[in-house]
């Protein structure tokens, strides 16, 4: 067989050959579920008390879950690699066979695998499929790679908790990850890739830039925003209002719970209340909104519209609150309470085309500001859904219409719609090449059914206008996080919460110092101040690890000129300028958001 193909042990026990893809594909998620198996077999020779649950692959790797009574260790993980090497080395076979499925259970249950039964027993199918290398066994549909010695270059990556089936109320079980690529070029680069994220991670640099924090005293998923934060946040914000007005948006705010009848009305309740938060006020029961559309439709209700009015586009940054499990909640990017750039456009059906294709704009300007490139995916009807199914044809022919018209390619994903309706889902492409689902337009010709909206028509007659829900940066909190990682914490002084720090090198120059300082935030620059008497080479390097954009050296030189010296975060020297002219050189960068 060339060095082009793979063999593989297909789900029906034969052996085939497939193109190799070495960074994607079919081919590679087979070579990492195959590698899962390895794990999972040299886990159980080092550790054998240990209970192995599942180990698909996944995005960048795989993992495998197991009940183990101690905790892995990064020595451990050392010597578990170390097992697989020798397992590769013995190029062990990977053999399917077929049971049915009370001898599977009987075999799984003579194996003191409780987990494997637990899976038989829900397995609808009376035959079922395991495999086997060595004396390893695993239930599995495969398929997996002819032999263990086709893996020649994979790492183990970490451990977390993960509760079993992802439910926070069974056993936290340990879930070691890692990843294997055809080729150790390819996998190097990815490890790089992977230490730089580290150095990225938005929790890390969240407390060295002292952004944000979570406190178990708050509770999971609560975001406390520091001054710096707040700073960042604010800026978002205000640059998000600006230019929604700019498009014709109109600035609403809903409150925070509504009548649990609203909830029934729209099919939250029915559809997505296991994420949703209630509470009882004087007898009559409430929900906690995770969504803004409800309260947007009751603005629209609140007198006639006519075809006149039509589009409506009412905005709001509008914090929800979803139950998330807490197994899933990650620092910025997974929480219970966030902030959406949420917006409904309520239009005519034949206005749709036009608003799409004006939302999918106003995406790719604000994704060029911040420096994203995207992808695009349409998501259809679930199978927990309203509507009828012309409607929700109707719905998605608009967005693919949309798309196909901006000649922007996409990628469909059956069944993973929104309840209400299909969506263009848009993922953004970081610094590290990375995917983040952030803007959303979802298409929705069933709440404005539900709600009774109508506007009257040129003929005087009464018409049901049609609703899109979208969002540009999504929630708040989650696009901080990207942004953080995008940028490494170093952001554009744009966006920076602090754009320059006043350094001084004696205790002579701190009142000159202090007049700059209120000069600069007179122009309104966000400006600070380090006079502490310390040597100027340590505040220097304080004010890098801050990745402040701006540091400005204050000596006697500057004070008898008037000029502040520029120092940039990277080092660079620029020439001593006049105080308006540095003020003046930053106003414009932040007019030109850079």
């Amino acid at each position: 067989m060339g060095e082009n193909f793979i063999s593989i042990t297909s789900s029906d026990g034969r052996e085939m050959a497939i193109p190799r893809d070495t960074t994607t594909g079919e081919e590679l998620a087979i070579l990492r579920h195959s590698t899962a198996h390895i794990m999972a077999e040299a886990v159980k020779d080092l550790f054998p008390s240990v209970k192995i649950a599942i180990g698909p692959a996944i995005e960048h790797g795989f993992y495998y879950d197991f009940d183990y009574e101690g905790t892995f260790t990064p020595a451990d993980l050392e010597r578990i690699e170390g097992r697989m090497r020798e397992i590769i080395a013995e190029n062990r076979q990977f053999q399917r066979e077929e049971l049915v499925k009370e001898a599977a259970i009987e075999l799984f249950s003579r194996l003191d695998e409780p987990y494997k039964v637990e899976l038989l027993r829900d397995i609808p199918e009376e035959v079922v499929s395991i495999y086997r290398q060595g004396g390893f066994i695993d239930l599995c549909r495969g398929p997996h790679i002819a032999s263990a010695g086709l893996v020649n270059a994979f790492k183990l990556t970490g451990v977390a908790g993960a509760y079993w089936r992802g439910d926070e109320r069974n056993k936290m079980l340990q879930r070691i990850y890692g990843t294997a690529f055809f080729d150790r070029k390819v996998l190097d680069d990815y490890l790089e890739k992977l230490e730089e994220a580290k150095r990225r991670d938005h929790r890390r640099l969240g407390k060295e830039l002292d952004l944000f924090s979570v406190s178990d005293e708050a509770g999971a998923g609560l975001i406390i925003y520091h001054p710096r934060g707040a700073m960042l946040r604010f800026i978002i914000e205000d640059f998000e209002k600006r230019e929604h007005l700019k498009r014709g948006y109109q600035l609403v705010i809903g409150p925070q719970i509504l009548k649990l009848d609203l909830w029934k009305r729209s099919g939250h309740f029915d559809n997505y209340r296991e994420n949703m938060y209630f509470t009882e006020i004087d007898g009559q029961q409430y929900g906690i909104k995770p969504m803004n559309c409800l309260a947007h439709m009751l603005i629209y209700k609140s007198r006639v519209r006519s075809y006149r009015d039509l589009p409506l586009r009412f905005f709001e940054l509008g914090t929800v609150h979803r139950h998330e499990k807490s197994g899933v909640l990650h620092g910025l990017l997974r929480v219970r309470q966030f902030t959406q750039d949420d917006a409904h456009i309520i239009c005519m059906p034949e206005q749709l085309h036009d608003e799409i294709k004006g939302v999918i704009d106003f995406v790719t300007y604000v994704m060029g500001i911040f420096g994203f490139d995207y992808e695009v995916e349409i998501s259809t009807r679930p199978e927990k859904s309203i509507g009828s199914d012309e409607d929700w044809e109707r719905a998605t022919s608009a967005l693919t219409g949309a798309l196909r018209a901006k000649d922007i390619p996409f990628t469909v994903h059956k069944g993973e719609g929104a309840f209400y309706g299909p969506k263009i889902d848009i993922k953004l492409k970081d610094a590290l090449d990375r995917r983040w689902q952030c803007a959303t337009i979802q298409c929705d010709f069933t709440l404005p059914e539900r709600f009774d909206l109508v506007y009257v028509g040129a003929d005087g007659e009464r018409h049901r206008p049609v609703m899109l829900h979208r969002v540009i940066l999504g929630a708040l909190e989650r696009f901080m996080g990207v942004l953080i990682e995008h940028y490494g914490g170093a952001f554009p002084a744009w966006l920076a919460p602090v754009q320059a720090v006043l350094l001084t090198v004696t205790d002579r120059q701190i009142d000159y110092a202090r007049s700059v300082l209120a000069e600069l935030m007179d122009t309104g620059l966000r400006a600070e101040g380090d006079f502490r008497n310390e040597k100027l080479s340590f505040k220097i390097r304080e004010a890098q690890m801050q990745k402040i954009p701006y540091m400005l050296v204050i000596g006697d030189k500057e004070v008898a000129s008037h000029s502040v010296t520029v120092r940039l975060r990277n080092g660079e020297n620029l020439s001593a300028m006049p105080v308006n002219q540095f003020a003046a050189m930053i106003q414009d960068k932040c007019k030109n958001y850079q």
